[in-house]
Parts: structure tokens; C-alpha cells; sequence
């Protein structure tokens, strides 16, 4: 269905991920911008559960093997078809013999190119996204290469249109700095309370050591409460004895450049966690890019499960949107 002429900086195969191996080690996987490979598969018509190419920094070129729709949703990623620029939050029709190919990022970091039906990679353990740190999922367990062949897959739930697109209302704004909002975790006491308030006043950057395993940030030095070290823990005073680490996690080794932890970040360790990003702004920090500004804002736990409940809505009006239009 599609050949592989340049396969970008990382380009992965990624669904919404494969949950429920925690205890065994496995972290998820899948989409860092859900919100984006979710739209981009509806407007193909397909199970917002079917994979997606997930493009980061810069974009592939790919030769289309048969004619089909796609769309392109994510980061502003200027897309061609043949040469010719194509919108993107579109349903688009290519032909047997097409090539899309990508200009400059201009905002974001992310871009989810969907086909109706999918990806049609084996599942591994009920998920076809790419860990490429065990080499499991997605296209031969890792990012894609010159000359991969990818076939269509088979999870289309309606017909797509051509040419029909998501409002702009419905489309984020990926703005130069972040706000993300942060539950206190199960070691902030750990955190002196001076330094508990600079974490959420101090402005943070974005390290080139920003992946699908973790963002770090660099900024201020944070300090911990003096005490003595428990039985199992490391000597320095930001080591604890083992916890479980959750997607979004924060832990700040030594009290500095403290880590956002993603989809494919080991599932514990020894570092204090001192909060979580809310799972509804996970997506703004897939789409944030090295030497961008965030800022953390604590929020509590109901204010947190409100705002997965207006993400969750939104996705619905989007997809009531598309099945009318």
C-alpha cells in the first residue's frame, strides 16, 4: 500500500498503545498526541484505535501503492501531494502512484498521517504501536526505513469523504509555551516547601533530551527535605526506595532537570515523583520541541478529571461532526 522513498527523522507505527502490561515492566506505547492520531483517524473513517504513522521533527516521503484517502493531523507541518500543497485536518484522495512529502515544521513536533484501515501491522500484545526499546510492535519493532513496504489494514468503520475537514475550533493551538497542569505526586513532601513553590513560579526549557521516553527540562535547582536515607534507597536525597512510575510522572534526579516521564519510560525505579502531568496535557508536551518554554501549574484531582472529561467531550463533537458531514 505505501513504499517508504524517506522515512524522516522517526517515523513509527502507533495506535492508542497496549495497556495493562505494567506489572510486567511493559509501559503503553501509542500515540504521544492522542488527540491527533485519534482525529486524523476519524476523518479516514476509521476505529480511532487503528494505527497511525506517528512523525516527528521531519516529515517522510512516501510513495502510495493504491488509491485511498488519508489525512495528516498534528503538528503545522506543511504537506504536499505530487508536489502540491494539501491542507492539512483534511480527508485527502490520493492515487496509485502518489508521493506525500513534507515541508519545514513551523509549530508543534508531532504529525499523525492516518489511511483508512489503518496500518496493517501484527499486533503484539493486543497493540500495534512501536516500543523500539524492546524492538516489539509497529513495522519490524522499530522506526521506519527507506524502501519499508507498509500494507492497509482493516479497521474502517465508515467510508470516508474526500475533502471534508476539522473546524478550527476543534484544532489545537500549539503555542511556543506550555502550560501543563500537575497533580502533586506521592513524594512532593520530599521537596523542601521553597522549593515546592519554585517548581510551580520558575519558567522551564526543553533539553535536546526530549523523547518518547521522557522530556526533561532544565531551569532551577530544586532541594529536598535532609534526612536519613532508608534501607534500599540511593545515597542522594531525590533517591527512594522503589515506586511505580505512571505516564506523565515527574521525578528530578539530584534536584535538577527534572523529567516528564512518556509512553515508552520504564514503569518504576528509585527516583522521587513529586506529581503527574494530567493525562488531558499530554498531548501539548508531544508537541513541544527543544528549547521551548513550560510552565507547570498544580491543579488537584478534581480539577484534573475535569479536564479529561472536556478532552473526551471534544473528541465526540469531532466525531459527530465528521459521521454527518
Amino acid at each position: 500500500m505505501i513504499r517508504v522513498v524517506k522515512p524522516g527523522l522517526s517515523t513509527t507505527v502507533q495506535d492508542l498503545g497496549r495497556p495493562g502490561y505494567y506489572s510486567i515492566g511493559l509501559p503503553p506505547s501509542g500515540a504521544l498526541d492522542k488527540y491527533s492520531h485519534t482525529v486524523a483517524n476519524l476523518l479516514v473513517g476509521n476505529d480511532p484505535a487503528a494505527a497511525t504513522l506517528e512523525v516527528t521533527y521531519l516529515g517522510p516521503e512516501l510513495e502510495f501503492r493504491a488509491d485511498l484517502r488519508f489525512a495528516v493531523c498534528g503538528a503545522d507541518m506543511p504537506a504536499f501531494l505530487n508536489g502540491q500543497p494539501i491542507p492539512l485536518w483534511t480527508a485527502v484522495a490520493a492515487r496509485s502512484g502518489d508521493v506525500l512529502s513534507f515541508g519545514m515544521l513551523q509549530k508543534g513536533a508531532r504529525s499523525y498521517i492516518a489511511v483508512e484501515g489503518g496500518i496493517g501491522v501484527p499486533p503484539v500484545m493486543g497493540s500495534r504501536s512501536t516500543y523500539a526499546l524492546c524492538g516489539i510492535g509497529g513495522h519490524e519493532g522499530r522506526a521506519l526505513k527507506a524502501g519499508d513496504m507498509l500494507e492497509k489494514g482493516d479497521l474502517q468503520t465508515r467510508a470516508p469523504r474526500e475533502g471534508v475537514a476539522v473546524p478550527e475550533k476543534w484544532r489545537p493551538n500549539f503555542a511556543e509555551a506550555a502550560e501543563l497542569h500537575v497533580v502533586p505526586g506521592l513524594y512532593v513532601h520530599r521537596l523542601t516547601e521553597e522549593s515546592k513553590q519554585e517548581f510551580f513560579a520558575a519558567e522551564w526549557t526543553v533539553t535536546p533530551e526530549a523523547n518518547r521516553v521522557g522530556y526533561r527540562y532544565k531551569g532551577i535547582r530544586l532541594q529536598f527535605v535532609d534526612r536519613p536515607q532508608p534501607f534500599g534507597a540511593g545515597s542522594n536525597p531525590s533517591n527512594v526506595v522503589d515506586c511505580g512510575y505512571p505516564i506523565g510522572s515527574i521525578q528530578v534526579p539530584d534536584g535538577v532537570e527534572p523529567i516528564v516521564l512518556l509512553n515508552d519510560a520504564v514503569t518504576g525505579g528509585g527516583y522521587a515523583t513529586i506529581g503527574t502531568v494530567i493525562s488531558a496535557d499530554l498531548d501539548r508536551i508531544a508537541q513541544t520541541r527543544t528549547n521551548q518554554k513550560a510552565k507547570f501549574v498544580e491543579i488537584d484531582l478534581a480539577e484534573a478529571l475535569r479536564r479529561r472529561r472536556e478532552r473526551q467531550t471534544r473528541i465526540l463533537e469531532v466525531e459527530s461532526f465528521l459521521r454527518q458531514s
